[in-house]
């Protein structure tokens, strides 16, 4: 039995759900579980993709990816969380449920671009490219709506992940792309780190609304 394509579409699947889940969640603390776990299965995707394709640049991709994303990025936000007492709800700029309503349109919008587009490609390429453009989608929605500076940096991060998996999908690849997006993502977060502790001591909180009440009255 050939397990292709059933166990590629099942971690596509869970990258995505951990997307979608992330706009029903106003915790910091849930939203990096979230992504913690989107990008475990993104390394295990890489890894399988590796050995499907015969590819071992994969493998170094899977590696990358479980080490800088799936180890060191969830702990360094765990950190920032944990040493700002970032423990209450996040704000979002519409309702929950109107939030997951966008994204199941925006899932759809990606499904009806891409599989179109892509008749003469070979059929796991298309589904991943759905997927992918359906994670991508989602991450830059949450960066959209959340009020929160570090629920923005981790809708950024799954935005990234949709691009690595929508790679790893890809034969022939490059990757020194791939590499070169992880050092750029973690270099990244890295500069968003020094920023976020910088606002946070001039400002004392790192909610936008609040940053904006701040500013208007200096004003």
């Amino acid at each position: 039995m050939n397990l292709d394509y059933p166990l590629a579409h099942l971690m596509g699947g869970v990258i995505l759900m951990c997307a979608f889940s992330m706009l029903s969640q106003r915790r910091l603390a849930a939203m990096i579980t979230l992504y913690q776990v989107q990008a475990l299965t993104l390394s295990a995707a890489a890894f399988w993709q590796g050995f499907a394709q015969g590819a071992g640049d994969l493998y170094l991709t899977g590696l990358i990816t479980l080490v800088i994303k799936g180890i060191l990025l969830p702990m360094g936000m765990r950190q920032i969380v944990q040493r700002f007492n970032m423990v209450r709800a996040v704000e979002t700029a519409v309702p929950v449920g109107f939030s997951m309503i966008l994204g199941v349109g925006l899932i759809g919008i990606a499904v009806l671009v891409v599989l179109p587009t892509t008749v003469s490609a070979v059929s796991l390429t298309r589904e991943d490219l759905a997927i992918s453009l359906s994670v991508v989608l989602l991450g830059l929605l949450v960066m959209t709506l959340r009020r929160n500076a570090i629920a923005q940096v981790i809708g950024f991060l799954s935005t990234e992940n949709g691009l690595v998996l929508a790679a790893t999908g890809m034969p022939g690849m490059p990757f020194v792309a791939e590499l070169s997006v992880a050092l750029l993502v973690l270099l990244a977060f890295l500069v968003i780190g020094v920023f976020l502790f910088r606002i946070r001591e001039h400002f004392d909180t790192l909610d936008l609304v609040g940053i904006e009440e701040i500013e208007r009255r200096g004003r």
